[in-house]
C-alpha cells in the first residue's frame, strides 16, 4: 500500500483503492485519481515574468513546431514532463531547455542514434516518462522494434547499422564504467568525428539531467499510459 508523502498530494497508482494522509486517516476514492508529482503544478495564472518567458520558449519554440500549446500541458494546466520542475528555477530551467533543443535539433548525430541514446538513458534510470515520450519518436525515426525492446529489457541488441552499434557500445561503456577506452574512442572519432563525439557526450548528459528530474520529483505518465519498467512504487 502507498502512503502520501505530503498531505496535499495524491499518490500515483492506477490500482490504488484507498489513500492515507500522514496522520493515518483513510479515504475511499471514487472516480478518477488526479496524477501529480512531488511538486505542485504551476499554471499560467501563477506565472512570474521569468516563468512566462520559460513557458513561451518551451511551448512556442523549436520543439513546438506543428504542436499546439495544449500538447505540452497536463490536465491541470501545468507543463508536462520535466518542464514543470524547471519552472521552479526558471533561469536554470531556461538554460536547460535550450540545451534540450540543441541536442534534439542541432547536432550531427543521426536521428535514430539520438533516440537510441535517449532510450538507453531512460532504461538505465527507469525513467518512465522519458521512455514513454521518446519511444514514439524512436519508432517514427525508424529505430527497429527489436532494438527498442532489447534496450528496454537490458539485453544487447543485434545491430545491422555500424553507427548504431558504435553509439550503443559507446553509451553503454560510458554509463557502466564512466570512461571510454582508447580503442572505442578512436572508433567513435572515425565514425562520428570529434564534434560528433562531443555532441554524443552532451546528449547523454542532458538526458541524465532529464531522468534525474523525472525520478526525483516522481513525475508520472499521463493517465491511462502503461509503464515500461513496472510499478516500482508498489
Amino acid at each position: 500500500m502507498l502512503f502520501w508523502r505530503h498531505p496535499a498530494l495524491w499518490l500515483r497508482s492506477s490500482s490504488l483503492q484507498s489513500v492515507f494522509t500522514e496522520n493515518g486517516m483513510a479515504f475511499k476514492i471514487f472516480g478518477k485519481i488526479t496524477i501529480m508529482s512531488r511538486l505542485p503544478a504551476i499554471t499560467r495564472e501563477q506565472f512570474t515574468e521569468a516563468q512566462r518567458r520559460l513557458f513561451d520558449a518551451i511551448t512556442l519554440g523549436k520543439r513546438a513546431e506543428g504542436r499546439p500549446v495544449k500538447a505540452f500541458l497536463t490536465p491541470e494546466g501545468a507543463l508536462r514532463g520535466p518542464f514543470n520542475a524547471f519552472m521552479f528555477s526558471p533561469e536554470l530551467g531556461h538554460a536547460a531547455q535550450q540545451l534540450g533543443v540543441a541536442v534534439r535539433y542541432g547536432t550531427s548525430i543521426p536521428p535514430r542514434c539520438r533516440e537510441l541514446v535517449i532510450l538507453m538513458v531512460a532504461a538505465q534510470w527507469q525513467a518512465e516518462y522519458e521512455w514513454w515520450a521518446h519511444v514514439k519518436i524512436a519508432h517514427r525515426e525508424g529505430l527497429a522494434d527489436h532494438i527498442i525492446e532489447s534496450v528496454r529489457v537490458g539485453k544487447q541488441p543485434n545491430f545491422s547499422d555500424p553507427t548504431e552499434s558504435l553509439v550503443y557500445r559507446f553509451v553503454r561503456e560510458l554509463m557502466e564504467v564512466h570512461r571510454i577506452s582508447d580503442a572505442l574512442y578512436r572508433q567513435a572519432v572515425q565514425l562520428l568525428g570529434e564534434p560528433g563525439v562531443v555532441e554524443l557526450v552532451i546528449l547523454v548528459g542532458y538526458y541524465y539531467l532529464v531522468s534525474m528530474t523525472l525520478n526525483v520529483f516522481e513525475i508520472q505518465l499521463p493517465p491511462g499510459e502503461k509503464q515500461a519498467f513496472g510499478d516500482s512504487l508498489e
